[in-house]
């Protein structure tokens, strides 16, 4: 049986300016558009006479593919080469951006984030890969400070930028954003990255695995969505739930048996296994991915903030956020990712907690800061600190591989979280700006909770890699 891989791209970059820029300027890409279709829905609505259930779909429709394809466009990028995967996704962003910017129909529209979301799914792991491919030692740390800076901004200043973009063109605007930043992701990839260079073993993907995979993730993401909108017992929910475990089924023993599978073996479990991390970034999903959701409830329907203004709100959190990215990434070198991981998750518990006592009906901005300040602190500590101990337990032939498991377990965790919290809180839209206050108030207590048990994980569960992959990395 002979072995499909590809050579990791050359450290030794002759662009490394330009390759950190691409790489920042994809998470930028990512991050922006998962948050900025948000403030355009109600254009969106009222163009095309779309109900709630079909907006509802326009996001969903980005998740879901993602979710589901995140697994094996790591593996995929491992197989057939992290650059021509990073080009292959800014070229589904573009393109589908395009079409997207022209639609005069729902349903359009909904296979454009579909496409969006595919784009994502093999953007992501590609970029990251290529990250920890191209930079070592100190410089990785800091190039993961600065990736994860521009994936914090895209985060939070994704509604600042929809509000101004709609406010000045229309919602057609959010989609077309994304074409010269494709075309400029393109351009400084093709010019930052060697060629995949296929080493002289060669292997291929199951077949078996990549569906069944592919397929379990997918209907479990679609079954979260599906069970908050719809409920938990409705039968749709129950048979997507049950479909996506037969297909995990399916997958488990595909994987067991075959001579090539989507994840390579010994990468999940051991002393080195990928699965506390993968914990990590589910329950980061979870908390610090839920809590800017409940945050825009507050700020528009609570304190009645415009568009605008309610994107200016996040600006604060973005500046602290990139700060907390950078200064992890400085420190992580010197006190290694647990510690890290553990000062994140309690400060983000902390604001959490310190949000959800000041974030009710007649309380102005101020008296959120604390609160805000803190929980950015280890939203930006936690994001650096998972992705650098997810990349140091895997070779770099299995980078790929590691961020599409990390990646797949932060999209299930921030479906999974959203859809909890939401059910929490109790939101049915018909109790008043009082009864909205105080489930905001009990998502916000609920995601303080969670991030201490974040906490616990960090502290009994993630260690750093040995001495020896480190150095080798």
């Amino acid at each position: 049986m002979t072995r499909t891989a590809l050579a990791p791209p050359a450290r030794t970059a002759t662009r490394p300016g330009l390759a950190l820029a691409a790489l920042a300027g994809a998470q930028l890409t990512i991050a922006l558009d998962f948050s900025i279709v948000y403030v355009a829905l109600p254009g969106i609505g009222a163009d095309l006479a779309v109900g709630p259930s079909g907006l509802t779909w326009i996001v969903n429709a980005y998740v879901v593919a993602t979710g589901g394809l995140l697994l094996l466009g790591g593996r995929a990028t491992d197989l057939l080469g992290a650059r021509r995967m990073f080009l292959l996704g800014a070229a589904l962003y573009g393109t589908s951006s395009a079409v997207g910017g022209l639609a005069g129909d729902a349903g359009v529209l909904i296979a454009v984030r579909a496409v969006q979301g595919i784009g994502g799914a093999l953007l992501f792991p590609a970029a990251l890969a290529l990250l920890n491919a191209t930079f070592s030692g100190a410089a990785r740390a800091r190039a993961h400070g600065v990736w994860g800076a521009a994936g914090a901004a895209g985060l939070c200043c994704g509604s600042l930028l929809g509000g101004l973009l709609v406010h000045a063109f229309a919602w057609p605007a959010v989609f077309w954003v994304n074409l010269p930043m494709a075309g400029l992701l393109v351009a400084a990839a093709l010019l930052a990255f060697p060629s995949d260079r296929p080493t002289v073993e060669r292997r291929g993907l199951d077949a078996r695995a990549a569906v069944s995979g592919t397929a379990a993730a997918a209907l479990a993401t679609l079954a979260v969505t599906h069970g908050a909108d719809h409920g938990w017992w409705n039968a749709g929910t129950a048979g997507l739930a049950a479909a996506a475990a037969l297909c995990g089924t399916a997958f488990s023993l595909a994987e067991r048996h075959s001579h090539r599978p989507l994840i390579p073996r010994g990468l999940l479990a051991g002393s080195r296994g990928l699965l506390p991390v993968a914990a990590v970034t589910a329950l980061y999903g979870a908390c610090f991915g839920a809590v800017p959701f409940f945050l825009t409830l507050h700020f528009q329907q609570v304190q009645e903030l415009g568009p605008l203004a309610t994107g200016l709100a996040f600006l604060l959190p973005a500046l602290v956020t990139a700060t907390a990215t950078q200064a992890t990434a400085r420190l992580s070198g010197r006190w290694g990712v647990r510690p890290l991981l553990l000062i994140g998750a309690i400060a983000g518990a902390a604001g959490a907690l310190a949000l959800a006592a000041t974030a009710s009906e007649g309380v102005g901005y101020a008296p959120l800061v604390p609160g805000l300040v803190l929980l950015s602190v280890g939203q930006g500590a936690v994001w650096t600190a998972m992705w650098l101990a997810a990349a140091r337990r895997a070779d770099l032939d299995q980078q790929g591989a590691a961020s599409g498991v990390a990646s797949t377990a932060l999209q299930l965790g921030t479906a999974l979280g959203l859809a909890a919290l939401t059910a929490a809180a109790g939101l049915s839209g018909t109790g008043g700006t009082a009864s909205l206050s105080s489930g905001i108030t009990t998502a916000l207590l609920a995601a303080g909770c969670s991030l201490a048990v974040l906490a616990t994980i960090c502290a009994l569960r993630v260690r750093s890699a040995s001495p020896e992959l480190q150095e080798q990395q």
